[in-house]
């Protein structure tokens, strides 16, 4: 599964010692994880390590492990369950002394913190804060149901029962709160029924629709429908890039120094500006391309 990660058109890998690791193959999956960071071939994807909940045994030993071992290789460590910012402020004074002890730049390592529990998001703001090497705050939906006992088997669908509005709605827009208001990215987490394509559409495009900045795969069957979610349509892409040309031209000398102006019979201003700014940022990270272009009008 690690080789073939490595050619996957995923944006970020996470090798896993938590969740998918059984307690007695830890130790040895370290050392699997410190190998398969250090032979390379991870080009293009950001290279991260989710360790154990910091109120098991095994947290410090997978930080010193993984981090000294294969630190040069690494972009961020994934902390699970966090429930408090001294769980991140821990983790960040850790990683300080590993750096300094290995010679490594300080402060390169990121971190993502996922919330999983009542407990973490009602501390989600002072978690998003906690180090400026957060980088990611990430929903893990199967833990958070059962922690607040949902009655449901299905993660991230709606409960049996729940026939109003959306279970998931204040979870994960307080997460998302949190972190648009420290610059850091939020994340969907996993959608279990992988040969359920049709589920994940549904789940993947209401984070999606939110603002999210992505979401978990668990298999590669859902990477492609993942992408198409997380990018715009093509006329949402197109009409984004059309805004800002046409705002750049209207606001200039020759286009009368107008603030505000008409698109067709849609009145642009400053705030259609970012609105489009959002739009267009996706679809160029995406490698979309424009099949409309808007042009000044003749003099």
């Amino acid at each position: 599964m690690i080789d073939k990660a490595r050619g996957l058109p995923a944006d970020q890998v996470f090798l896993d010692l938590e969740d998918a690791c059984a307690p007695l193959a830890k130790p040895g999956a370290r050392k699997t994880i410190v190998a398969a960071l250090n032979e390379g071939g991870w080009e293009g994807k950001a290279r991260v390590v989710r360790v154990n909940d910091l109120t098991t045994e095994w947290t410090y030993r997978d930080v010193v492990e993984v981090v000294e071992g294969a630190g040069a290789n690494l972009d961020c460590i994934m902390l699970p369950k966090v429930q408090t910012a001294g769980q991140v402020a821990w983790l960040d004074l850790t990683l300080t002394q590993i750096e300094k002890t290995m010679g490594y730049e300080v402060g390169r390592i990121g971190i993502e913190a996922q919330i999983e529990n009542a407990k973490g998001l009602v501390e989600v703001d002072a978690i998003a804060t906690a180090s400026p090497r957060i980088e990611t705050i990430i929903f893990g939906p199967a833990d958070f149901m059962a922690s607040i006992n949902m009655k449901s088997l299905v993660v991230g669908e709606q409960p049996t029962g729940y026939d109003v509005g959306d279970a998931y709605h204040y979870i994960l827009m307080r997460i998302l709160m949190a972190a648009r208001a420290t610059d850091v990215q939020a994340i969907d987490g996993p959608y279990l029924q992988i040969r359920d394509l049709d589920g994940f559409r549904r789940v993947t495009g209401r984070s999606a629709a939110l603002g999210y900045d992505g979401k978990w795969v668990l298999h590669p069957g859902q990477i492609d429908a993942c992408n198409e979610l997380f990018s715009p349509r093509q006329e949402d892409y197109d009409h984004a890039e059309n805004i800002l040309d046409a705002y750049d031209w209207f606001t200039s000398e020759a286009g009368g120094k107008r603030g505000a102006a008409m698109l067709g019979d849609e009145m642009i201003d400053e705030a259609s500006r970012k609105m489009a700014l959002v739009v267009s940022a996706k679809g160029r990270a995406a490698g979309m391309t424009r099949t409309d272009r808007w042009t000044p009008p003749a003099e």
